[in-house]
């Protein structure tokens, strides 16, 4: 019975280790995953709520993107309307999604749709760019 205890308590003795890590080795534990920000936001305007990007400028969408897999305003169309631009390594967050334009580079879309910035916007809030065409819209959380 003796013989017994001490087995079991040299058992029970090794497995400490194991239970404080955790995971079962004297490596540190696995990284936590990157908190990844969306990038843009949606205020409250008069005329509805709208989403703009983190420095607060209109973001807007072009009918003519479709498929929700890439851009149709490439080379003149973006000196009127400037692509809402995402690093190489950016992930998809929420309801943002990254794309790749003709160009190569990458640029977010709300809900598969590009989102861009107009030139025409001075500041915070100014939602001067043409959107009251039909193929410009102001980006809205509800489309």
């Amino acid at each position: 019975m003796f013989r017994f205890t001490i087995a079991a308590a040299a058992i029970a003795l090794s497995t400490v280790p194991v239970l404080a890590n955790g995971h079962g080795s004297d490596a540190p534990p696995p990284p936590k995953p990157e908190a990844t920000t969306a990038p843009a936001k949606v205020v409250l305007t008069k005329q509805g709520p709208k989403l703009v990007d983190l420095k607060g400028m209109t973001l807007y969408t072009y009918e003519r993107d479709t498929n929700g897999k890439s851009s149709n305003c490439n080379g003149k169309c973006t000196e009127s309307w400037v692509p809402l631009a995402a690093t190489a390594d950016a992930k998809a967050v929420g309801d943002f999604t990254v794309i790749s334009r003709n160009d190569g580079s990458k640029m977010w879309a709300y809900r598969y749709r590009p989102l861009y910035t107009s030139p025409a916007d001075k500041a915070p809030g100014d939602a001067n760019g043409n959107a009251t065409t039909l193929q410009w819209r102001i980006a809205r959380p509800e489309n």
